[in-house]
């Protein structure tokens, strides 16, 4: 009998009521069905009469069964028998990496919390002998019990025909390319999975790392080694990691927590934290006070139901006579604090015997002269070229015609990496209290960075103010000592040309 003759309603092996469609895959269907001897919802596989692999399909389902994690998608029933074979599966309600990405990026600490826990599936399945191969981010659940789940896992390599020769490195890099878009909201190999392509430079996607801010070093490190493979040994240190088990292992080290809290319903409480991830729960590796504790702490002060019940929600006489002499104590404290004030203010208000005022100190304002630059240098520690050095010079020469630019960048400077810079040399250190910028153009953001070592990365300069816009005259809130000034782009303005430029006519420091 073929799949596609079975409507709504039909049952199979007297048990699962099917009753829609959910996805249809060339020659096998999913549906969204009742097992009505559990009285629960379930997610069953049939397969169009001739469909080649169905023997393969339900092979596949039997083995994932018999995978004891709790983050894999259970297999309740399979059978290839009978008149119309299906395989039946749990049916998970909840938002998957799919859908989260919608909304945009994933904290890191969240994106790692969710895909270090899809890792940990993944390997217990190989432990096992199955891979998944089709790794996705919608196979990647977080459900509304709380759990973490993985879909897919044996069944849809089967279900697709898909195999590999080192199945394991697949994974692997299938869980690279979930991280990569849990921490950037693209697909490093894409436009895929619904997700736009990752922005490609001379060697491929970008690292997360130079696409967005926050996404700290090691996770950085582990997403290039596991989705990016060929950039190992040019921007990481390392060998690629090419097992499941190998990314576990690097992810142990890095901070993560809960992925996303569980909308709250009246219905399905949040996890309490702590609990076994034998169970499929989600909880962190410590104590930690969950939100509805800390709801229960703001709420201890108001009257529980029990004391409202028995005061049949009246206030009675001796909260009457307890709110009076409230009343009468406050009103206490504020005439004798209103009396001594008055004596004080009184005593202060005594003119002086001498009949002159007393002088008061004054500053004289510390006079900013120009700084000379004595040299520069073009900064570009999250690129492997240089950032136009040898025309640095021409930011301080006297000359507004002539300018310092940046590269020319296709896309908006934020996507593809943290900043550049223009780093000058002032000869000693100088306390710094105004910087003058003439630029070319509007829509500059960036950072007034000082420190006393040369450096190689924005992270060796403090920062003392930050900016934005064109040209301007910046003065520091408090003036910053240091012999070396960075000004740190993190935006560029759109060019002419249409790409995104930064352009530095001249500058000129003044200190003291």
């Amino acid at each position: 009998m073929s799949t596609f003759l079975i409507e709504p309603g039909a049952k199979l092996a007297n048990r699962y009521r099917l009753d829609q469609v959910v996805s249809e895959t060339g020659g096998a269907t999913r549906w969204k069905a009742t097992d009505e001897t559990l009285a629960r919802p379930v997610a069953v596989w049939t397969f169009a009469e001739g469909f080649p692999r169905t023997s393969e399909v339900v092979r596949a389902a039997r083995a994932t069964s018999r995978v004891t994690d709790a983050r894999v998608t259970q297999v309740f029933d399979a059978d290839d028998t009978s008149s119309i074979p299906y395989v039946v599966e749990e049916w998970v309600v909840g938002s998957s990496l799919a859908d989260l990405l919608r909304q945009g990026p994933l904290e890191p600490e969240r994106a790692a919390g969710l895909v270090a826990e899809a890792a940990e599936a993944i390997a217990a399945a190989h432990a096992s002998g199955l891979h998944h191969l089709c790794l996705t981010p919608s196979k990647l659940m977080w459900s509304n019990g709380g759990a973490v789940k993985v879909t897919g896992i044996g069944v849809d390599a089967a279900l697709q025909g898909v195999s590999s020769a080192d199945p394991a490195a697949s994974d692997a890099q299938g869980l690279g390319n979930l991280l990569y878009a849990a921490l950037t909201g693209l697909w490093p190999g894409g436009p895929a999975n619904g997700l736009p392509a990752a922005p490609q430079g001379p060697a491929g996607a970008y690292p997360p790392g130079q696409i967005r801010q926050g996404v700290n070093e090691p996770l950085s490190t582990i997403t290039i080694r596991s989705a990016l493979p060929h950039l190992v040994g040019q921007m990481v240190p390392g060998p690629a990691i090419t097992s499941p088990a190998e990314f576990c292992a690097a992810m142990a080290e890095v901070p993560r927590i809960i992925p996303l809290p569980v909308a709250p319903t009246e219905t399905v409480p949040p996890p309490e934290p702590g609990t076994s991830r034998r169970t499929g729960e989600f909880g962190s590796t410590g104590p930690r006070r969950s939100a509805r504790s800390s709801q229960a702490r703001d709420q201890r002060a108001e009257p529980s139901r029990t004391e409202r019940r028995a005061t049949g929600g009246r206030v009675s006489p001796r909260q009457i006579a307890v709110g009076a002499m409230a009343v009468v104590l406050f009103a206490a404290v504020i005439i004798g604090a209103w009396t001594v004030g008055s004596m004080i203010s009184g005593a202060g208000d005594e003119e002086d015997p001498t009949g002159t005022e007393t002088a008061q100190p004054s500053e004289e304002p510390v006079e900013l002269e120009t700084v000379a630059i004595q040299a520069s240098a073009g900064l570009n520690p999250h690129g492997n070229t240089d950032e136009h050095s040898d025309t640095a010079p021409r930011s301080y020469d006297g000359d507004p015609s002539s300018a310092w630019k940046t590269q020319g960048y296709r896309d908006p400077l934020s996507i593809i990496k943290p900043g550049v810079g223009l780093r000058l040399d002032l000869g000693e250190s100088y306390e710094i209290g105004e910087i003058v910028l003439d630029m070319g153009g509007e829509g500059y953001e960036f950072d007034i960075r000082v420190g006393d070592v040369e450096g190689a990365s924005e992270n060796d300069f403090e920062v003392v103010q930050q900016a934005s816009g064109g040209s301007q005259t910046i003065e520091l809130e408090e003036p910053a000592s240091g012999r070396y000034l960075l000004i740190w782009f993190t935006e560029l303005p759109q060019q002419s040309d249409g790409d995104y430029r930064g352009l530095v006519n001249e500058i000129e420091v003044r200190g003291s």
